[in-house]
């Protein structure tokens, strides 16, 4: 299995750099979709629970369409799913 430790410690800075979150967590959730096509090529699963005044108010969509920019070309290049909680 793919050790995501660099891939996770990326995704915090550029979470933290864009969002200020005063509560993040990112957890690997890569072991549970083993032999699943995105695994296959070696990219992530992830699911990033936040909290920060950058999403508050805001609908879903836009929560979720400001992560995918906070977390730029690894959405194409490391992480092949993310589930997200805002809370």
């Amino acid at each position: 299995m793919i050790d995501n430790s660099s891939r996770i410690a990326e995704m915090t800075k550029r979470l933290t750099q864009s969002l200020a979150p005063s509560h993040l967590e990112i957890v690997d959730d890569s072991h549970k979709h083993i032999g699943h096509e995105g695994a296959k090529g070696g990219l992530g699963h992830f699911t990033v629970i936040i909290q920060s005044e950058a999403l508050a108010g805001k609908r879903m969509l836009q929560q979720h369409r400001a992560i995918y920019q906070a977390l730029g070309d690894l959405m194409q290049t490391d992480i092949h799913a993310l589930a997200i909680k805002v809370l």
